[in-house]
């Protein structure tokens, strides 16, 4: 079972201004590249697994990210972490119809 609900928001900076979607883009491809699970959310993505793993894949979205062109990236991250297991359905089911 997964020990951990990380959250991410990517925050890049841009090489002249413009439009950061394409550079959130590439870093949610890095996500779907993982074989996580994931969801997007209008905000932030929220992947769930192993706490080490979901630290890995924060790496190479940075690193990605600036590979596409950015300057630098704040990522802000939120974790759960529960060595018991940890699951997005599990926190969010009574809010489904």
């Amino acid at each position: 079972m997964p020990n951990a609900l990380l959250s991410i928001q990517i925050i890049p900076k841009t090489p002249n201004g413009e439009d950061v979607i394409p550079y959130v883009d590439r870093a949610i491809e890095v996500i779907q590249a993982s074989g996580v699970k994931y969801q997007v959310n209008p905000l932030e993505t929220t992947m769930e697994g192993d706490l080490e793993e979901l630290l890995a894949i924060v790496k190479q979205m940075n690193e990605a990210v600036t590979e596409f062109g950015s300057k630098g990236i704040i990522s802000q991250i939120k974790i759960s972490y529960n060595p018991q297991g940890v699951s997005m359905d599990k926190l969010t089911e009574k809010y489904r119809p």
